[in-house]
């Protein structure tokens, strides 16, 4: 996987496509989650839905945090070692394995896994875009979008209309999905899609009822919007194969979901750590809503960015989030951007740090929160300090 490369892209579904003819498409029901953000948090509350009703559930998202096993699990525990080297010998052994990209062999292997172990349903969170990403190469019984907003625009296009073409591509013939609330240009994009195809696009709010707010296993104002969107769907999955869905179950599956990141609020040496993935304004905006409905004003901020983020849409954000210093810790990797040059586009408050953990030792030790938000890739280097918050 280093010799393939973390960041390497190659956007066409021709390589899936010719590895799949040889290998045989796996018979597994898909559920296919595609949008800007909330797509893991909607994953991890349709697995733990469908896991709550009896059903054995393999998932596949990104990115990781400290080890790539953590992209594929099933109900919820990360394959073995032995059983990593065993698949992707099995795919680099096959007709086609080794012309795979990264993200492409990493889903080729989640699909393997879940065939081999016999999953009721696989639940494959999109990469990027929609239309040529890897996990589009199967044909899903159901595709649930997120809001859709900017990122990724020198990848899919500078506007809302392109990104959301480019994800609605996901939609395939005469097939279903569902999606919650978006902006109007999105939401065009999405109809237009369906109705050129012959699918059928319904929408979560037909589909399942409000969800509580104070029994969501993830918090955040906006875990609402994305426990209600898997909600939908798993009511029309579970029509769809029979399975009855009970009232009781529902909540034990939105109470137990669990993904790390995601307003994961932490006691670290006696004080309070706020955890977030927010990684690109429209994310940033949901975050700071969700610290004003718990009445939350963060005492510093620890942010840092890939380089390929817009960062100018998301300065003004980032400043609105604390009347504290903002730290910017280096991170390492060929996308990280210079921290020193994002401390400098802050302004005010904002310095520049040598890391994470000198990040969060930088004086003054504040009695409010810290929060640690920009990037998962950040957050990761957070849980290389600390990885028992990484589990529930």
């Amino acid at each position: 996987m280093d010799r393939l490369g973390l960041f390497h892209m190659d956007l066409s579904l021709g390589r899936m496509e010719a590895f799949w003819e040889a290998a045989g498409m796996p018979d597994v029901p898909v559920v296919h989650v595609v949008g800007t953000n909330g797509k893991g948090s909607t994953t991890a509350f349709f697995a733990s839905l469908a896991r709550a009703h009896g059903q054995k559930v393999g998932t596949f998202t990104s990115p990781h945090f400290l080890t790539p096993r953590e992209r594929v699990q099933v109900n919820r525990t990360m394959l073995s070692e032995e059983a990593w080297v065993e698949l992707g010998n099995e795919i680099l052994s096959a007709p086609g394995g080794d012309a795979l990209t990264y993200f492409e062999f990493q889903t080729c292997l989640a699909m393997l896994a879940f065939r081999e172990r016999r999953v009721d349903v696989a639940i494959m969170e999109a990469g990027l875009g929609g239309r040529f990403d890897a996990t589009n190469v199967f044909r899903p019984g159901l595709t649930l979008f997120t809001p859709i907003g900017m990122d990724h625009e020198a990848i899919l296009g500078p506007t809302l209309a392109d990104i959301a073409r480019d994800k609605a591509g996901a939609i395939h013939e005469n097939g279903l999905a569902i999606t919650g609330h978006q902006e109007p240009a999105a939401m065009i994009e999405l109809q237009s899609r369906a109705e050129a195809v012959r699918a059928r696009l319904l929408y979560a709010v037909d589909l399942a009822g409000p969800v509580p707010a104070d029994r969501l296993g993830l918090k955040g104002i906006y875990q609402q919007a994305n426990a209600h969107l898997a909600l939908a769907g798993w009511h029309w999955f579970a029509a769809g194969r029979g399975i009855r869905s009970g009232h009781a179950a529902e909540i034990f599956g939105l109470e137990s979901a669990f993904l790390p990141g995601r307003f994961q609020r932490v006691a670290l040496n006696g004080r309070e750590v706020i955890l977030d993935g927010a990684h690109n304004a429209h994310a940033l905006v949901a975050l700071k809503a969700a610290l004003d409905a718990e009445g939350i004003r963060p005492g510093k901020v620890v942010f840092a960015c890939l380089k390929d983020k817009n960062l100018a849409d998301m300065l003004p954000l980032i400043r609105s989030l604390t009347d504290g210093p903002i730290l910017v810790p280096a991170m390492e990797g060929e996308r990280a951007a210079d921290n020193r040059a994002i401390a400098a586009a802050i302004g005010g408050n904002a310095v520049a740090s040598d890391s994470m953990e000198a990040a969060l030792c930088t004086e003054p030790l504040v009695p409010e929160p810290t929060l640690v938000c920009g990037s998962l890739y950040l957050l990761a280097e957070f849980y290389t300090l600390y990885p028992h918050f990484l589990t529930a």
